[in-house]
């Protein structure tokens, strides 16, 4: 790591700037999360909705009470077992603190990332913040809806005009997890309700509930809201559709749009033709969700007509995976039915 690349962006996050900052999950685009004006520079940039809430990211020891107003033993549990990681949970948000981040809502989004770098900057940031009890805001680090950056690359390509007026990209290589963390809300817990997967992600609600010895519910009329959770998001610009294997026949006859299509296949095999071009990822789910937005992004700069996906299989195992992609192809209002719950 750079030190002093380290020290000059925590400086710049104390004096309200941007910073684009990797973690083990994919690049977040951070500003200081008490700092009103700071947090809305990333909505700016981002084009994000003024109500949908941002997550909270603190360093190792952090003093979760600095944001929430209750620490309950199941949150604990968790952080025991799973911080730092890719594990974000939602707690009641102190009264007078963290209002810009929380979507006009009365809980907040808190995590520990595992990334040297972002543990790092953390560190650096909360030093410089009276009581060393700072937090970073830190959306992931692309326009709002688009495929999220999983390398420096990524994010230097998706906000050029911040680079250019000198925001810092700290690179950190590729990240290891490759899609956003999982949501578990545990801001309700004295109302009888939770804990609750708002989002799924690398921590699965199985490894959840056996932490907390009781199930983890789906999300309720009533669930916060919490980043990555709008029906279409996550999306390329090039029209993505998932493909199951009841539509796959009638595809292969040359039932197909015209122009070129990217074909993106864990199992199926095929020759490229007819304007068809075949991209293999990996079967294992962790491995498919580290490569699944790089893969994206690259396609997405080859001038495809549409990249169909093959749908992936629905044990819970693929839960994150199907998430993300039924998201995805929610935004060109095409068909999701190869996926579970979308």
């Amino acid at each position: 790591m750079d030190e002093a690349g380290i020290a000059a962006a925590a400086r710049r996050l104390a004096d309200g700037g941007l910073v684009a900052f990797p973690t083990e999950t994919v690049y977040g685009l951070g500003a200081d999360a008490e700092n009103a004006e700071a947090v809305a520079r990333i909505y700016a940039a981002k084009g994000r909705p003024a109500n949908h809430p941002v997550i909270v990211h603190v360093a190792p020891g952090a003093d979760l009470g600095h944001w929430a107003s209750e620490v309950p033993p199941q949150a604990l549990r968790l952080i025991e077992a799973f911080w730092p990681g890719p594990l974000t949970l939602i707690l009641k948000r102190r009264p007078g603190v963290g209002e810009a981040v929380s979507g006009g809502q009365d809980s907040i989004g808190l995590r520990c990332p595992s990334h040297p770098v972002a543990q790092a900057l953390l560190r650096a940031f909360a030093a410089l913040k009276p009581g060393g009890q700072g937090g970073v805001a830190a959306p992931s680090a692309n326009t709002f809806g688009h495929v999220s950056p999983t390398r420096a690359d990524h994010v230097r390509a998706e906000f050029p005009r911040e680079v250019a007026a000198g925001m810092p990209v700290l690179d950190g290589g590729a990240s290891e997890v490759g899609i956003e963390s999982t949501i578990v809300d545990l801001s309700r817990l004295d109302q009888g309700i939770g804990p609750v997967l708002l989002r799924p992600g690398h921590v699965s609600a199985a490894q959840i509930a056996r932490v907390l010895g009781v199930p983890v519910a789906r999300p309720d009329a009533a669930a916060p809201r919490a980043s990555g959770t709008l029906k279409a998001h996550y999306a390329p610009r090039t029209p993505l559709e998932l493909i199951d294997q009841a539509n796959w026949a009638r595809l292969r006859a040359g039932d197909r749009p015209a122009g070129r299509i990217a074909m993106v296949a864990h199992g199926w095999r095929g020759e490229d033709g007819d304007g068809l071009e075949w991209h293999p990822v990996p079967a294992d789910p962790a491995r498919y969700a580290q490569a699944l937005y790089a893969t994206l992004r690259e396609l997405d700069a080859q001038g495809y007509a549409r990249i169909w996906v093959q749908a992936p299989p629905t044990d819970p195992a693929w839960d994150a995976v199907n998430d993300r992609i039924g998201r995805a192809a929610a935004a060109f209002s095409l068909d999701t039915s190869g996926l579970p719950g979308t």
